[in-house]
């Protein structure tokens, strides 16, 4: 009975996960668009869900919430099922979709045949991917449970390092005023009058051009006469030398219109963030800004030391700091009851923000890079590299927990090598931190830049 009770409890979750991920595919995604592929929002919205059951069951482990056999239970359903998911289902239908957009292939039993060549070609990419590393120990079978979480983990935490070693770097430099670029009105004045006389001289080029092309269609039209025959062919020549002048030039003033454009358009965006900046809540984005880059450097200096020292932290941030409260400052209280407090409090901010992370992130991806015909792919790849994501999240959680809640993720993942992902993070981390750094710093030297805003 308590366990059909915990099973109601764990499905009605899920749901409620699978709606949050329908909602946000409806509302955010596919927003612009009106045409909806069925199947792909719920292969979408399933890996949404089956992603944040995984750190529900964190969650509850913490809390001691269910029976711990169901609890196991559900960690294992909700491992193999998303899975299944990562490495058959969705790197299949996502061929099918690619190849069933295709011209060239008319019949639907070619597309599949052809989707599932190109599985084949995937798993073989997928599984030589553990070959490099040592993330397996010689006893595992070849269809054993880590075999496959090892692969995803060495992708999910590459994709884990890169975005958090950007963001960490862009953060304070998105929002601390020190980057800001000066903007004023004239600036933005002088831009859209430069942007009007280019358009003006556009408009001029192209009236030229039209009356030069009527001018061409009349000489060819009309039947000259033995004398003037010469004269019209020279007339004609010359005037079709001027249209492709015309032409030429009306392209690079197009060209240049489009520049013009991008440029009014951050100025616009800057001097927004000026007025934005002066708020109260900009200036508490601000303040953040300056802790995100003690964070940055903070976190830079740590990584540098693990990757030297080939060191990888044994305790976790919770039980470190009970650790100095009791024996530095001879503080005594419930080290038990604070600790699962304490840890249930990390844990789920570090649940939403990656969760809220990766969905800004994946969102602002998609409206990159989507279009009419591809967009039902990318949200495909979207979702596999979220399930991945989160995978890896829940992988490398089991370091900020204490030790007693730790055996659960340890046990349901498997016996994986998991100081080489702490490893791994670091050294992408750093990669990926020094060259954001890098890239800001060359597009900040750039930008032309009269003098630093001062609040």
């Amino acid at each position: 009975m308590a366990f059909i009770l915990d099973s109601f409890v764990m499905f009605s979750t899920m749901i409620m996960f699978f709606l949050g991920g329908w909602i946000f595919f409806m509302r955010q995604l596919f927003k612009n668009y009106e045409v909806h592929h069925g199947i792909v929002q719920t292969l979408f919205s399933v890996t949404f869900a089956l992603s944040c059951t995984l750190f529900e069951l964190i969650i509850f482990e913490i809390l001691g919430v269910l029976n711990s056999n169901s609890r196991f239970f559900h960690w294992k359903l909700d491992l193999y099922s998303i899975l299944v998911l990562l490495i058959v289902v969705l790197p299949w239908y996502i061929g099918y979709l690619c190849f069933n957009n295709l011209r060239m292939v008319q019949k639907r039993h070619v597309a599949v045949a052809m989707s599932v060549a190109s599985w084949l070609i995937f798993m073989y990419f997928f599984w030589k991917i553990g070959d490099p590393f040592p993330i397996l120990s010689p006893k595992h079978g070849i269809l054993s449970i880590e075999q496959a979480i090892s692969r995803i983990g060495v992708v999910g935490v590459t994709i884990m390092a890169v975005l958090s070693g950007f963001g960490a770097v862009n953060c304070p430099y998105t929002y601390m005023t020190y980057f800001m670029r000066y903007v004023s009105d004239a600036d933005i004045d002088s831009h859209e009058r430069k942007l009007t006389q280019v358009m003006d001289m556009i408009i001029t080029k192209k009236k030229r051009l039209a009356l030069a092309r009527r001018d061409m269609l009349q000489r060819a039209s009309s039947s000259p006469s033995r004398k003037s025959s010469l004269w019209n062919m020279f007339s004609s020549s010359n005037s079709s030398s001027n249209v492709g002048q015309l032409q030429q030039e009306i392209s690079g003033y197009e060209e240049l219109s489009r520049q013009l454009f991008l440029e009014l358009v951050d100025l616009h965006n800057t001097k927004e963030r000026m007025d934005y900046s002066k708020t109260l809540k900009g200036k508490y984005f601000n303040l953040m800004g300056y802790v995100f880059s003690l964070y940055c450097m903070w976190k830079i200096f740590i990584c540098t030391v693990n990757i030297i020292f080939d060191r990888v932290g044994k305790t976790d941030p919770i039980s470190k700091g009970v650790e100095i409260l009791v024996y530095w400052f001879g503080i005594e209280f419930d080290v038990k009851f604070w600790s699962q407090q304490v840890s249930f409090i990390l844990v789920g901010i570090i649940i939403v923000t990656s969760i809220r992370g990766l969905l800004i992130k994946l969102t602002k991806f998609f409206y990159t890079m989507s279009s009419s015909k591809s967009s039902n792919v990318i949200v495909l790849c979207l979702a596999q590299i979220m399930g991945m994501y989160f995978i890896s999240c829940v992988l490398l959680m089991r370091m900020n927990v204490p030790p007693q809640y730790r055996l659960i993720i340890t046990e349901v993942l498997g016996d994986l090598q998991f100081n080489f992902y702490h490893r791994w993070f670091d050294v992408i981390f750093l990669i990926s931190a020094l060259s954001s750094i890098g890239f800001l710093y060359l597009a900040h030297k750039q930008a032309p830049e009269k003098h630093t805003l001062t609040t």
